[in-house]
């Protein structure tokens, strides 16, 4: 997402002025769980969307993925079963490679979202011992699930002891009025540990992110105290003397509107340049959609030809364990519409509309990373 969207004076502000006023001798406080002033204000964040989580179940990592990734490894050993969405955000497939785990696809469909029977199946079937879920703005997908199937998840894996670990780094990117809850909401059993960033709303490089624990808090934090120790204690108390007086709720306002109509622009520029079968999503927040292509199109062939004309896509197949999605591509529209944006869109759909270029598409196996 374009950084220009960001307060980064405002934030810089808030580091200067804790700077300042900081004790040195403090800096090393709670390392972790991470700065208490930070804790209790993304604790008020859950109290906004309706939800009571203490500040002793938060813990501060450096970015949502160190938060993800010390969860998978808490919650799992080498060798062992985790449930993961098909498709997927690239990086749980990285990580999930590194950590020698094996995986249990389920499937995610852009319009109805997790296919809760599938991970029944999977949970009956296989020892599944934890599963990754984004339930809110999928990645790539930007489906939701809505709250009685959130629901059903949380009661379904709560029947077979599993627990969730829940990517929600795009909460606050919603363009409705109302936040939406995340599974965690329907949590009953501390067996959800939600994680969050700020580098998606607020800070990218600041790099600070959280975990609410549930059951897990001091097992997350002990497993914190063993790698990487704390995230910038600065840019902690930055961020919560931000989130304390710099108008966070007045910047969010802002930041919805603009992405909402930079979806607008996105859809309308694909429906205009590209065939008249392609699909694309619109999610009900965050920054991407989902781009369904005319089945002649292999979208490994697509990506590599679109970089020719200096034009990035993600193509479908990075997001599956298997090499699925030959035939779609995500498309980020997160940065500022203009006429270099509207060309490349333009392009886009000019090679897709190009039969001859469509014919040269139809690609081979996908290649191992």
């Amino acid at each position: 997402m374009s950084p220009a969207l960001f307060p980064m004076a405002r934030v810089g502000k808030s580091c200067a002025t804790v700077n300042r006023s900081t004790d040195q001798a403090t800096m090393v406080d709670a390392l972790p769980p991470g700065h208490e002033g930070l804790r209790r204000q993304i604790s008020l964040r859950y109290l906004m969307a309706g939800m009571t989580v203490p500040i002793d179940e938060i813990i501060i990592t450096s970015g949502a993925l160190e938060a993800l990734t010390l969860s998978v490894q808490l919650l799992t050993a080498p060798g062992d079963l985790i449930a993961i969405e098909k498709p997927t955000f690239y990086a749980a497939l990285q990580a999930i490679q590194r950590l020698g785990l094996k995986v249990v696809e389920i499937p995610v469909d852009p319009v109805a979202g997790h296919d809760l029977a599938a991970l029944q199946r999977a949970l009956e079937d296989r020892p599944v011992r934890a599963c990754w879920f984004m339930t809110s703005f999928h990645n790539p997908t930007g489906v939701t699930l809505d709250e009685p199937k959130k629901q059903a998840l949380v009661e379904l894996l709560g029947r077979h002891g599993v627990p969730l670990i829940e990517d929600d780094v795009y909460s606050e990117l919603h363009f409705a009025p109302e936040p939406v809850r995340p599974a965690k909401f329907f949590d009953r059993n501390g067996l959800v540990i939600h994680c969050g960033s700020f580098a998606k709303c607020l800070a990218p490089g600041y790099r600070i992110g959280w975990a609410a624990s549930g059951r897990f808090a001091g097992e997350l934090e002990r497993a914190k105290w063993m790698t990487t120790l704390s995230a910038s204690v600065p840019a902690q108390r930055a961020i919560a003397d931000y989130l304390q007086t710099g108008g966070y709720d007045r910047f969010l306002h802002k930041l919805r509107r603009e992405l909402a109509h930079r979806q607008s622009q996105m859809l309308d520029a694909i429906r205009r340049y590209f065939p008249a079968d392609t699909v694309a999503t619109r999610a009900d927040g965050g920054y991407f959609t989902w781009v369904q292509l005319p089945a002649n199109i292999d979208s490994i062939r697509f990506f590599q030809i679109a970089l020719e004309n200096g034009i990035s896509i993600a193509p479908g197949p990075i997001f599956s364990a298997d090499g699925g999605y030959r035939h779609q591509v995500r498309l980020n529209y997160g940065y500022q519409w203009s006429a270099q944006l509207e060309k490349a869109i333009a392009t886009l759909g000019a090679l897709c509309m190009d039969e001859s270029r469509c014919g040269a598409m139809l690609g081979g196996p996908v290649q191992p990373a």
